[in-house]
């Protein structure tokens, strides 16, 4: 087990005074696939109201609301998280698995998961990618995952500030550059095209449990889950051109990056509008305690 301390700091500062903000968070780290959550705080500045709610998806969100005037507002989540292994990923499945992802149920299971849209939409830019960087299905599902992830890992490059969180995949695939929201985006699609229910996954990434080559100086991270018979939801990492590990800690899930942002807001007033987000991962000592989700303040 690998127990780290998450602590995501989010400044949203506003041209003109707000008169009501509404947030939706994603920041609480979810509690399956081998992690534990053994303690979450929200600290908000100005003080607001807030619930607790689950999205459509399943992910631990809260809502928050702030009914004063402001020009500045701060939210802090600090949790500390554990994280299992997975048991090592085999190199390839039973080819038959392609005919098992056919099947008409899994369609109806997991419609959300294969439909095409939003960020992860496919097109004539991803047709040529595909076509020229000699991407396709293999003989299994697993083994084409694993080949596909490597080659987007060689092929693309990690640039921050090549893209923004809502760009389509069409500008990666035109620069060769962008960040591991991209990466996960076209991972995605290519699955989807192949049938296969595929995912988007945003949390945070240890540092110092980092794979591959591609230098991450933010601990924020996206990666990208397959549904696969035999193993159920599989991660892997574009990015890193690896599987997701210990140092993995997930947040949220949905078909793309705006199903599973860390803040969603509307205001009321405010102007322009500036979000400046600073996040910290470290490994906690084995002496840490854990504590009980505490309300914000």
């Amino acid at each position: 087990m690998t127990r780290h301390r998450v602590e995501h700091v989010s400044e949203f500062s506003y041209g003109e005074a707000v008169h009501g903000n509404l947030m939706l968070l994603r920041l609480h780290p979810s509690e399956d696939f081998g992690q534990r959550v053994l303690s979450f705080r929200l600290n908000v500045r100005p003080s607001a109201d807030w619930v607790a709610c689950e999205d459509a998806f399943g992910n631990r969100c809260h809502l928050l609301s702030i009914h004063r005037r402001h020009r500045h507002a701060t939210v802090r989540a600090s949790s500390e998280v554990e994280t299992a292994a997975a048991p090592p990923l085999p190199e390839r499945i039973n080819a038959t698995a392609w005919n098992a992802l056919s099947d008409p149920g899994v369609s109806l299971r997991c419609w959300e998961f294969l439909a095409h849209g939003g960020l992860a939409r496919p097109g004539p830019a991803l047709d040529a990618f595909v076509e020229q960087n000699g991407i396709g299905r293999g003989e299994d599902p697993l083994s084409s995952l694993l080949t596909l992830s490597s080659r987007l890992h060689d092929v693309l490059r990690y640039e921050p500030g090549s893209t923004a969180v809502d760009s389509p995949i069409e500008r990666i695939l035109a620069t060769g550059r962008g960040v591991c929201q991209d990466y996960a985006h076209v991972m995605i699609a290519i699955g989807r095209t192949w049938g296969i229910p595929s995912r988007y996954v945003s949390g945070y990434l240890n540092p110092g449990a980092a794979t591959g080559e591609q230098p991450l100086p933010a601990a924020s991270h996206a990666w990208a889950e397959f549904l696969l018979p035999e193993l159920g939801w599989v991660g892997l990492d574009p990015t890193h051109g690896a599987a997701a590990g210990p140092g993995h800690i997930r947040t949220a899930v949905g078909r793309d990056y705006n199903d599973a942002a860390p803040t969603r807001g509307t205001v009321f007033g405010g102007g322009e509008s500036r979000l400046g987000v600073k996040v910290t991962v470290r490994e906690s000592g084995p002496g840490a305690h854990a504590r009980r989700p505490q309300a914000p303040q």
